[in-house]
């Protein structure tokens, strides 16, 4: 078991992850995929580069600071996390399950609202982000997740033994990895999506027409874009949001103990400065809660 855990390898997670292994604890990193640092072309308004910096050198040189220290970093995309009864966690990643005291959320917010005629309409009619939060609301019924990687397979298997049926829809993506993921479970339709139409008489969704002219009859529809982010994991656990912001105190601390969150995932300014620093804040913070289960046990 880990005792932190940190989901995000930006500045504010390897910033936390620092702060962790210092103080000598057992410190994992999770990451996957570019996330907006690596993506900046320079930097030239962050401390100590005269010359500026690329994003990617400077993304490099913090994740290369953190294994030289001990901590450990992986590629694994993570799909899910959950709270244990003796209140530790579980996450799910790469297919492997890891037990940890403490998590912080440093993902940035990722989350992906698809380019769909109708899609903001139906927010909350039938639209929804979450499949583990709303799927107890669509016992029985039909129901479509949009999107083709891991991240829909997952929401995808938090709904298949509830809803009547489960199709997964790439929109015009090609759907070979999530046919790979899902081992023909569930029925794929790869087809471009024109609209989310809705029953007049209830305002809610009722079917998805396709580019092609074809109309699918849907009860609700899931988005699932790309992978998991912060906001997505806030709902799972009943973390508190502030619209697509986790909502954290002083100390980075969100309303469940020994769940911390940093970075963009929090909103605000979003820069390498904030990052850093809220990821200090996690960091010695989630330092301060590990110690005192040891205290306490």
């Amino acid at each position: 078991m880990f005792d932190v855990t940190i989901i995000g390898a930006g500045p504010a997670g390897i910033s936390a992850s620092l702060y962790a292994r210092r103080a000598n604890l057992n410190v994992l990193v999770l990451y996957h995929g570019e996330g907006s640092l690596e993506k900046a072309h320079k930097i030239d308004n962050y401390y100590g580069f005269p010359e500026g910096i690329t994003g990617r050198d400077l993304y490099d040189n913090g994740v290369l600071q953190a294994k030289n220290l001990g901590v450990e970093v992986r590629d694994a995309e993570v799909t899910h996390l959950t709270m244990n009864a003796d209140m530790t966690f579980t996450l799910t990643a790469g297919g492997e399950e890891i037990a940890s005291k403490a998590v912080l959320i440093a993902t940035g917010n990722k989350k992906l609202r698809p380019n769909i005629k109708g899609l903001k309409d139906f927010e909350g009619k039938g639209v929804s982000y979450c499949a583990i939060c709303d799927a107890f609301f669509y016992r029985k019924k039909n129901v479509v997740v949009i999107g083709s990687g891991k991240f829909a397979a997952s929401e995808a298997g938090d709904l298949v033994n509830v809803a009547a049926s489960v199709k997964i829809l790439t929109n015009g993506e090609d759907k070979s990895q999530i046919e790979s993921l899902t081992g023909g479970q569930y029925e794929i339709n790869s087809a471009k999506i024109s609209e989310i139409k809705g029953n007049p008489e209830n305002g809610r969704v009722s079917s998805i027409l396709f580019e092609d002219g074809t109309e699918l009859s849907a009860d609700g529809i899931f988005i699932a874009l790309g992978e998991a982010g912060a906001a997505d994991f806030a709902k799972k656990l009943g973390i508190f949001l502030n619209g697509d912001s986790i909502t954290v105190n002083e100390n980075m601390e969100t309303n469940i103990k020994g769940i911390y969150a940093c970075g963009n995932s929090t909103g605000g300014l979003l820069q390498i400065s904030k990052a850093v620093y809220e990821g200090a804040k996690a960091g010695l913070s989630a330092v301060e809660y590990v110690r005192s289960l040891a205290k306490n046990a």
